[in-house]
């Protein structure tokens, strides 16, 4: 006859099932094969997320990649190839190797704080067994209290037995601050990785190219490239404005040496004001304000064929360490008749420019070799048409849109690269004027905020803290004892693989018994060669 469970004897043997694959996979999970493993995962679960632009770091890239991948792009998007450090895959990653982290190193530290704190284990009752042993001669003074004072002296930690039968054991060790180490190293991880998390989540940068005497406030419009968190509010941001006064640049035949810029800020209604150099950002209200480069503006003045003028203050790209730079000038309001309000016909002019900011006009070559306002001079290339701004697409400031002038939307008026210098002008086939006013220069800044960089930086201190003492840290034990009928033995033990065991222990013993020799040191005295 077979017995039936009643389904209140059953739950129990169901939540035990329970308990035993819970913890079967736990042990799994918090295996060190297993950190290993998911590491790996993470470090392979990154690769597309250099591979494909970033909604985080750039939407312009990602439409054009849609545009460039009309088909693959949207399968793309679907496994968040677009958004990867963020996606759900790399999460549960992230996560795993977190939990798997702390898994094993809670045990480990439990064990760790149990040893510390135990007392240092007797001898064996046949030291002959361990890797280190020597019986001293009769001639050998081992006194216990000289024994106590070099051990302590050494830094040993130390255990002193005495046992009925007479024998009197001090237990010494060694070296607790390598596993020290191993912990602190991989508590490292953990703060790495909670760091990286917290700047992937909570961080947010904008880089914004200011002109001198020119202002600008702390909101994602007036950016030039920004990038948000996926926990940021943009109308959370800081509320500061900030105003470049003056900028100074210092160079060398090699490059700039220095930059220097004076700003002003107000923030909170006070109003400040801070010399802003490369490493030595300002700090507002938790944000870090950065000079990270430096360039120039060349400023330009068109009067179109009603007498009316437009002055341009326009900021070029270096293209070498130089700072010939390159750069547009796009007037899309121009030529429009004062009296009837009508505009001409291929009324709008735009201009493709180099900027040489010393021009050596007794070579053939365009380009200068010095970044120093010297000579500068503008290579200018002029177009009339449609300068497409109209069309509400997105293009770039500093060059004439190309695909006006494949269309012929824009055709080119002058069959040569003009060459102008400060105060001369480019006269156009109908009369009009570009005039080179002069060059200011401008500050690259970045604003960027990252609640999880101190996080970071304290983790990189705790690996280099615990890489240290985790690879030059030797573990190891020494006992010397004093039998009954009167022979001193001394032993040791290394609890992980190293050369140089007996060479440490001779020399404590040497130190604790004045007499001791180690074996091989012998010397005859007779004279005789053995």
């Amino acid at each position: 006859m077979t017995a039936t469970l009643t389904p209140a004897q059953r739950k129990p043997k169901a939540a035990k099932r329970f308990r035993a694959f819970w913890r079967r996979w736990w042990h799994q999970l918090t295996a060190m094969r297993t950190a290993l493993i998911l590491l790996l995962a993470l470090a392979l679960a990154a690769i597309p997320g250099s591979t494909f632009p970033q909604r985080s770091i750039s939407t312009v890239d990602v439409a054009g990649y849609f545009d460039e991948h009309p088909d693959l792009a949207p399968w793309l998007d679907r496994l968040w190839a677009f958004d990867v450090y963020t996606s759900p895959w790399f999460s549960a990653i992230y996560l795993l190797l977190m939990v798997s982290l702390v898994g094993c190193i809670l045990p480990r530290l439990n064990v760790h704080w149990k040893a510390l704190r135990a007392k240092v284990p007797d001898a064996p009752a046949r030291m002959s067994i361990l890797p280190y042993h020597r019986v001293l001669d009769p001639g050998a003074d081992a006194n216990q209290g000289r024994a106590r004072a070099v051990l302590k002296q050494q830094r040993w930690r130390t255990a002193v037995r005495e046992h009925e039968d007479g024998t009197v054991v001090i237990a010494a060790e060694k070296g607790y601050l390598r596993e020290t180490g191993n912990l602190l190293f991989h508590t490292s991880i953990i703060f790495i990785l909670v760091g990286v998390a917290l700047g992937s989540l909570m961080s947010w940068y904008g880089n914004r190219i200011l002109s001198e005497d020119k202002s600008y406030c702390n909101n994602l419009q007036q950016y030039d490239e920004y990038g948000l968190g996926a926990w940021v509010d943009e109308t959370a941001l800081p509320q500061f404005c900030l105003t470049l006064n003056a900028f100074d640049a210092e160079f060398t035949d090699g490059g700039p040496t220095a930059y220097d810029a004076d700003v002003t800020y107000e923030a909170d209604g006070e109003t400040g004001e801070y010399g802003l150099e490369v490493n030595h950002p300002l700090n507002i209200d938790g944000t870090n304000v950065f000079l990270i480069g430096h360039g120039y503006t060349a400023v330009v003045t068109y009067t179109d064929r009603y007498g009316q003028t437009q002055t341009l203050h326009q900021e070029f790209l270096s293209m070498d360490a130089a700072l010939n730079s390159e750069g547009a000038f796009k007037f899309p309001d121009v030529n429009v008749d004062p009296e009837t309000g009508e505009v001409d016909e291929d009324a709008e002019v735009g201009f493709d420019a180099i900027l040489v900011p010393t021009f050596d006009d007794s070579t053939a070559m365009l380009l200068g070799t010095d970044p120093e306002l010297n000579n500068p001079v503008l290579a200018l290339t002029a177009y009339t048409g449609d300068l497409g701004l109209g069309d509400g697409l997105p293009e770039s400031v500093y060059s004439v849109n190309e695909d006006q002038i494949a269309s012929g939307e824009l055709e080119q008026v002058n069959d040569d690269v003009e060459v102008i210098g400060v105060g001369d002008s480019m006269t156009l086939p109908d009369g009009t004027t570009l005039t080179f006013d002069g060059v200011e220069q401008y500050a690259v800044l970045q604003v960027r905020h990252d609640p999880g960089g101190p996080v970071v930086l304290a983790g990189a201190v705790l690996l280099l803290l615990g890489l240290l003492p985790g690879l030059a840290v030797r573990r190891r034990r020494y006992w010397i004892r004093w039998n009954p009928d009167g022979t001193v033995e001394t032993a040791g033990l290394n609890r992980n693989d190293f050369d140089g065991l007996d060479e440490e222990c001779d020399e404590l013993t040497a130190a604790i018994a004045p007499g001791f020799e180690p074996p091989g040191t012998h010397t005859d005295k007779s004279g005789s060669d053995e």
